[in-house]
């Protein structure tokens, strides 16, 4: 063995020798906040040994068994036969005024979110001689009138002119309902599996903040002890994020489509005409603007990775999933 080969061999033997457990341990959390040339001015280890520890200890590859939990079903066909030509909603007097009546109709028909049935509706839209924004006046002064100090009464009739977003609107909540539908079935509002791992896993703790929240501590001390279940890195962060987005996004297609349209079609009844609605609801259960249901996901910040703590962009979605069973009644 020639001179240099020996002296490396001996560095190498060196550097390993020197690598104690405690070492290795302050390698990985130092890791997780800092970059691994950081890392190694911080532990004054050689720069390839510290890339050799946390290669070796796996803690910061993609954890593949996180990423089965948090992964939406796969689409399957439909077996149900759709009808080949969708039915248009009735028509109906609600304001008395023809022209602001037949802007309603054509509204609940671009709702359906049916494309045959919304290119029918703009369509009509071009017999309307009187404009639109001309007409939402009318309706806006309709519920005024009709809805004496109604806080929302005018809020409701917000877009009602403005048919090609709600277009917009209907034929994208159209396709997250057939994508719920593909991927879920019927079981679309039941638990999903990372939710049940979610609720068995904060079981017991009760709310102590003023909205209530959860002790974020609890929380991640009941998350890290299933360590195995938990992100390694950035990418699974962000991976689970997007589960509890999408999840969110195709139960409130369903559960909008089930209440009906609020984007400008709450007819708020007179005082008197009908029993009272709920609580923050309008005519026929439909939620009044403002009140919808909030999107329950964190935000990425600077030192969201840290494999071995719950934190920041995991730590509200998974907290909160232990409720949506009774958040989903309060909706349905």
């Amino acid at each position: 063995m020639t001179a240099p080969a020996m002296k490396q061999a001996n560095s190498a033997a060196k550097t390993k020798q020197r690598v104690s457990n405690e070492q290795r341990r302050q390698v990985l959390d130092l890791r997780r906040r800092h970059s691994l040339r950081e890392v190694a001015e911080i532990t004054a280890l050689p720069l390839g040994t510290v890339k050799t520890l946390v290669s070796r200890s796996g803690a910061f590859r993609d954890n593949e068994q996180h990423h089965a939990l948090f992964t939406l079903p796969p689409i399957s066909a439909s077996t149900e036969t759709l009808p080949s030509v969708p039915e248009l909603p009735p028509q109906e007097v609600v304001t008395g005024d023809k022209e602001v009546d037949a802007v309603l109709w054509l509204r609940s028909i671009i709702s359906t979110g049916q494309v045959a049935l919304i290119e029918r509706a703009m369509e009509g839209t071009k017999k309307i001689r009187t404009p639109l924004d001309v007409l939402e006046k009318r309706y806006r002064d309709y519920l005024v009138a009709t809805n004496p100090g109604h806080p929302f009464a005018a809020m409701s009739s917000f877009g009602f002119a403005d048919l090609d977003a709600l277009a917009t609107r209907a034929i994208e909540r159209h396709r997250l309902r057939l994508e719920g539908d593909a991927r879920f079935g019927d079981a679309l509002l039941a638990d999903t599996e990372a939710e049940s791992f979610c609720i068995a896993a904060l079981r017991g703790l009760e709310p102590t903040g003023h909205l209530g929240d959860f002790d974020k501590g609890q929380v991640a001390a009941r998350f890290n002890a299933q360590p195995e279940l938990l992100p390694h890195t950035l990418t699974d962060c962000l991976y689970e994020l997007g589960y509890w987005d999408q999840l969110y996004r195709l139960r409130h297609a369903v559960d909008r489509d089930a209440r009906g349209d609020s984007a400008g079609l709450v007819r708020v009844r007179p005082a008197g005409a009908d029993p009272a609605p709920r609580q923050g609801r309008g005519a026929g259960g439909v939620p009044l603007p403002g009140r919808q249901p909030a999107r329950r996901h964190g935000r990425v910040r600077g030192n969201s990775l840290q494999p071995d703590r719950v934190i920041s962009p995991i730590n509200y979605p998974r907290a909160t999933a232990h409720n949506q069973r009774q958040r989903r009644q309060r909706y349905t």
